[in-house]
């Protein structure tokens, strides 16, 4: 009970910050409407908006519609920012969920195969090839995989979830455009996460080989596999850890590489927020992704129980 008090109040105090910090920024959704809107228009939508009300009023109008589990509305796409948010969370928990699963698999298998032969020569090349991938920025990343594979080679889509004709194609042509698009942003994501687990999980791997219950499943005939395999085990506590604190991302998307792809998650939803002077929709996605940071914390406590037992007493 302790801790969902505590997962309210911080995922309440973030949202709150950014409802600040936003309004504390220049420009309004007045001023976001652009060149060429006469200073009439503009007062009229800053008072259609309550923008012209102090800070403390708007800041309690908008208190006491999240009380009542609504989230506003976006004065910018003019709709209900829970339907802006409804639309965009799955396009973001597609994405950054397989990126997820496949930075978690190779990432952890590669980090125990590491840690296994550390100071091998396959080691220390494999660990230079994922230094190399872990210092790339996600956004650097993502523009090299853009220019050569849609612009130079014309292999993929550069942009969007889906093409201009998705609507007019078969069940399976649609599947297979779907797919092509999300390829480059889930390459981008992935060979990053990849480096990000591996790299975790060789120190954890390289640690646990050197245990006395590694010696003593040697001394008792195991083979080289199953010492291993119990070895992985143990090392499994800090990519969970990592994993958990990763949720945050899995709903708010990877903001640039969003951004890059022009992908509609919740990351480009907030970049476009941002740059509307759109309150609402900045404090619900801000709402979201800190309620994934407490939800990731729970889970990855739950999970690493179940990998080490002895935690459960500690």
């Amino acid at each position: 009970m302790r801790r969902i008090a505590m997962s309210v109040a911080v995922v309440f105090a973030a949202a709150s910050l950014a409802f600040v910090l936003v309004h504390l920024a220049p420009g309004d959704a007045g001023t976001a409407l652009g060149e060429g809107v006469s200073p009439e228009m503009r007062a009229a939508v800053r008072a259609q908006y309550g923008l012209n009300d102090s800070l403390a009023t708007q800041y309690g109008r908008w208190m006491l519609a999240l009380l009542r589990g609504e989230f506003g509305w976006s004065p910018n796409q003019r709709r209900p920012v829970a339907a802006i948010i409804a639309e965009a969370l799955p396009r973001s928990l597609l994405l950054m969920g397989a990126a997820l699963a496949i930075s978690v698999a190779l990432g952890s298998a590669i980090g125990a195969w590491q840690g296994a032969r550390v100071g091998s020569r396959r080691d220390r090349v494999s660990a230079v090839v994922l230094l190399v991938l872990y210092s790339l920025p996600e956004f650097w990343l993502a523009l090299a995989l853009m220019t050569v594979f849609a612009h130079q080679l014309g292999w993929l889509p550069a942009t969007g979830i889906t093409g201009d004709l998705y609507a007019y194609q078969s069940s399976g042509a649609q599947l297979a455009d779907r797919l092509r698009h999300l390829v480059l942003p889930l390459t981008a994501l992935s060979l990053v996460g990849i480096a990000v687990f591996a790299r975790y999980q060789r120190i954890a791997m390289q640690e646990s080989m050197t245990q006395p219950f590694v010696q003593t499943a040697r001394a008792k005939g195991l083979t080289e596999t199953a010492v291993r395999r119990q070895a992985w085990r143990t090392a499994l506590l800090p990519v969970i850890t990592v994993a958990g604190l990763l949720l945050p991302a899995l709903v708010t998307g990877a903001v640039f590489v969003e951004r890059v792809f022009a992908w509609p998650g919740m990351g480009f939803t907030l970049i476009r927020a941002i740059e509307a002077r759109d309150v609402a929709v900045v404090s619900a996605c801000v709402i979201v992704g800190s309620a994934a940071t407490a939800l990731g914390a729970a889970l990855a406590d739950i999970l690493r129980d179940l990998a080490d037992p002895r935690l459960r007493d500690a």
